[in-house]
């Protein structure tokens, strides 16, 4: 085989690569959510993904074996550049599929300077990292491309299967296709129960901005915005092997014109930006004289005649050192003015922590804010927090129980937390775990207000013996009418504030019980 069909060859591979791993995404983001073979390695790519491992790790100042993975990514970086960005990531991907065309890809209107965008904001994110907070984590990539899937796609697709099932289900010939698909479709790729997640519109609106921008330059999130391919940029500088455009070169330009993120730079001749280039082999496929090659760099290396240096030569879009040290300044500043403005205040008494995470400040300091937990967990209960507890909590989950509750029956998001935010408790240990404590309106209870019968949340209560238990009394109804009722009271020691008791009152709107954190 010769070179030009070795590169053709390699080109073909990697998009093959991208399918592959594209579609790996997606079955371990279907396989969670209904609990199938895949779901202990539901949080795989985030095991793999250096940015949240050494955010997470900093943050909490000790060494996380779950995200220990992410050092291949690292080890595969200092060989061969970014192949994660070209090879593997899903959001590039999908951006990529979705951009223009190669001979649209340029991005005419948008300065080279704009690149250290992305190292400012790595800088940002990892200064505040060192003083406890993952705020800025909500820019992951993959955190950002599984909370979009999670609580924007998934959930539109499932309410558009169901709305077009239930169209279709009043014409009599298509209820037994209707019936087939229904049976294949729920429980295996779409939930049983509609999901519904508070605040899924600025996480979607997040992620139309990344796709609008798209639109300017192919795969702009990923040249001038991602934190991630930030840090891998900073890595692929120091490869070990790196693509080099040598003597056979006649700047015929067909090799920048196909490169899907501009790394091949003209200025006094055609170089290959090592720190920009995502290791896609197209300029390799295009070129008519086989002038590029990928060839070892050692400290100082002679290649083709022309000096290449070690590490890569910075370029005239790499923050300098002002740049930087305002970068740090404003990642410490961001911390000090979230710990310190009044939304900052104690967390809202609402603010329902997953079981096992109740120390705010250890679970602020791990969560990466992916929503791997939301993903799993099987009442929709886990929510994205807005303000509930402050700026810096923000997309961290919290339990709502009046859209889904904590099942007694379930350990999942412990399971699949790549970071231990949440802890991994047996289901046992997570029984016992106290989310919060369960209090009764008697303003709004049926018995206690107006003297209804009524015992669903004693009913619901999963502990034994039972948290909920009930008085039984004779009053007197709104009507005038001397009944018997039994009013529910909560045993405070024995309340675990899984929420089912608030998801099952039957009052209308605010329930009549609601859970309440106990720290």
């Amino acid at each position: 085989m010769d070179k030009a069909k070795g590169w053709q060859l390699g080109r073909r591979l990697r998009q093959v690569s991208q399918a592959l791993f594209f579609l790996l995404f997606l079955y371990l983001l279907v396989a969670a959510l209904q609990r199938r073979v895949a779901f202990p390695l539901a949080d795989l790519f985030f095991r793999f993904d250096p940015l949240s491992a050494l955010g997470a790790m900093l943050a909490s100042r000790e060494w996380l074996p779950r995200l220990g993975l992410a050092l291949i990514t690292v080890g595969i970086t200092l060989l061969l550049g970014r192949v994660w960005c070209g090879w593997i990531c899903p959001l590039g991907t999908v951006l990529e599929w979705l951009g223009p065309g190669a001979a649209r890809g340029r991005a005419p209107n948008v300065a080279p300077q704009w690149r250290s965008a992305k190292y400012l904001l790595l800088v940002g994110i990892l200064a505040a990292a060192v003083f406890g907070s993952l705020t800025l984590l909500v820019l992951d990539p993959l955190a950002l491309f599984t909370r979009t899937m999670t609580t924007v796609i998934l959930p539109a697709l499932n309410y558009g299967v169901t709305a077009i099932f239930a169209s279709l289900y009043s014409i009599a010939p298509l209820r037994g296709v209707l019936d087939a698909l229904e049976h294949g479709l729920r429980g295996t790729v779409l939930p049983v129960q509609q999901p519904l997640f508070a605040g899924n519109w600025l996480i979607a609106g997040v992620f139309g901005l990344v796709l609008l921008l798209n639109r300017l330059a192919k795969r702009f999130w990923c040249r001038y915005l991602c934190p991630l391919g930030a840090l891998l940029a900073w890595l692929a500088r120091i490869a070990v092997l790196r693509p080099v455009i040598g003597v056979g070169c006649v700047q015929c330009g067909r090799c920048r014109s196909v490169c899907p993120v501009e790394a091949i730079q003209v200025q006094d001749d055609f170089r290959i930006v090592a720190s920009e280039c995502v290791t896609c082999l197209d300029c390799f496929a295009a070129c008519p004289e086989r002038g590029i090659g990928w060839r070892p760099v050692a400290f100082r290396t002679a290649i083709a005649g022309k000096e290449r240096a070690w590490p890569a030569p910075a370029e005239v879009y790499d923050p300098g050192r002002r740049q930087v040290l305002v970068a740090l300044a404003a990642g410490i500043a961001g911390v000090v003015v979230l710990r310190t403005n009044p939304l900052a205040r104690s967390p809202d008494p609402t603010l329902i922590r997953p079981p096992g995470a109740q120390d705010e400040a250890t679970f602020l300091a791990r969560c990466l804010r992916c929503s791997q937990c939301m993903k799993v967990c099987p009442t929709s209960g886990l929510q994205p927090a807005l303000l509930q507890g402050g700026p810096e909590a923000f997309w961290t989950p919290h339990l709502v129980p009046r859209l889904g509750y904590c099942n007694y029956g379930c350990n999942a998001c412990g399971q699949v937390c790549p970071s231990g935010a949440i802890p991994l408790l047996d289901l046992e240990r997570k029984r016992q775990a106290v989310l919060g404590c369960a209090v009764i309106d008697r303003d709004r209870c049926l018995p206690w207000a107006h003297g209804v019968a009524c015992i669903v949340c004693e009913e619901m209560c999963p502990v034994a013996p039972k948290a909920i238990r009930l008085d039984e009394v004779t009053i007197t109804d709104d009507r005038g009418v001397i009944v018997t009722v039994q009013r529910p009271y909560v045993v405070s020691d024995l309340c675990i504030g899984c929420g089912i008791c608030e998801y099952q009152c039957p009052v209308a709107g605010e329930a009549a019980i609601r859970v309440f954190r106990t720290a």
